[in-house]
C-alpha cells in the first residue's frame, strides 16, 4: 500500500478530550483516538503525538485567578503530561507500544527529551507521546507540535479538529461558508486564518513542513489522508 505519509505528528487539543464534559478527560473520546491511532500505526506509519492540556488547565487564562504567567504556563506543561499518561495507558490497552517522552524531566513517569532515541522509538514502531509542551513558559502546544514536527523529520503535522478543515468563516455559524482543499501559508496568513499559533506557523512555513487540518472524530479520516484520500485542508506552499 502506498501512503502518502510515513511518519506523521498528529497534534489534538486537550479540549477534544472532555468529549460532552465541562473538563476533564471523557474515556470515550480516549478510546477513540487510542482506536483511530492504532489503526494508523498498524498500516506502518510512524506515529508521533502532541496533546494540549486545556481540558485541564489553561496557561494563558492563569493570569485571570492571579497566578504569574509563567507559574501559569508551566502549570499547563504538566496538564499535558496528564494527557499524555492517560493516552498512553489507552494505547497500551489497545495493544500498542508507545514511549511517553516529557520536556520537563519527571523520570518516574516519561522519559526525558533525546531526539536520536526519540527517533529511533519510532523506527521501531513505537507511538512517540510528546507531553510537556517544549519545556519552556511563552509557547503553546502548537508551537511544540511545531517544534518536535521538524526534528524528527515529520512528513507532515496532522491537526485534528472538530471540522473537517480550513474554512473562507466559521462553518458553526455561517451555512455559506466554503472549505478550501489546499491552501498557501502565506494566504492563510493574509485572511488572518486562525490555524495555529503564529510561531508554530512560521516555522512550518520556514521549513516547508505541510499541515493537514481535519476532523479528527470522524472514524477513518486518519487512515484515509494518509492513504491520500481528499480530506481536510492541506497547507503547503508546494
Amino acid at each position: 500500500m502506498e501512503l502518502k505519509y510515513k511518519r506523521v505528528l498528529l497534534k489534538l487539543s486537550g479540549e477534544s478530550l472532555m468529549g460532552g464534559k465541562e473538563f476533564g478527560i471523557a474515556p470515550e473520546m480516549l478510546t477513540h483516538y487510542a482506536s483511530q491511532i492504532k489503526q494508523l500505526s498498524s498500516m506502518g506509519v510512524e506515529i508521533a503525538v502532541v496533546i494540549g492540556g486545556g481540558n485541564i488547565f489553561r496557561g494563558l487564562q492563569a493570569s485571570q485567578s492571579g497566578i504569574e504567567r509563567v507559574q501559569g504556563d508551566y502549570m499547563g506543561m504538566l496538564a499535558t503530561c496528564i494527557n499524555g499518561m492517560a493516552l498512553q495507558s489507552a494505547l497500551e490497552t489497545h495493544g500498542v507500544y508507545t514511549r511517553l517522552i516529557s520536556a520537563i524531566e519527571m523520570r518516574q513517569i516519561a522519559e526525558p527529551y533525546i531526539r536520536r532515541r526519540a527517533i529511533r522509538h519510532l523506527e521501531k514502531g513505537r507511538v512517540v507521546i510528546f507531553s510537556a509542551g517544549t519545556g519552556s513558559p511563552y509557547f503553546t502546544t502548537d508551537s511544540a507540535a511545531a517544534l518536535r514536527a521538524n526534528e524528527i523529520n515529520a512528513d507532515a503535522i496532522l491537526k485534528g479538529t472538530r471540522v473537517d478543515g480550513i474554512y473562507t468563516a466559521d462553518p458553526e455559524k455561517d451555512p455559506t461558508a466554503e472549505r478550501y482543499e489546499t491552501i498557501s501559508f502565506s494566504e492563510v496568513i493574509s485572511m488572518g486564518l486562525n490555524v495555529m499559533d503564529m510561531t508554530a506557523f512560521t516555522m512550518c512555513q520556514e521549513n516547508n513542513l505541510p499541515i493537514v487540518v481535519f476532523d479528527i472524530n470522524k472514524k477513518g479520516n486518519l487512515t484515509g489522508l494518509v492513504r491520500g484520500e481528499n480530506i481536510g485542508t492541506l497547507v503547503s506552499d508546494k
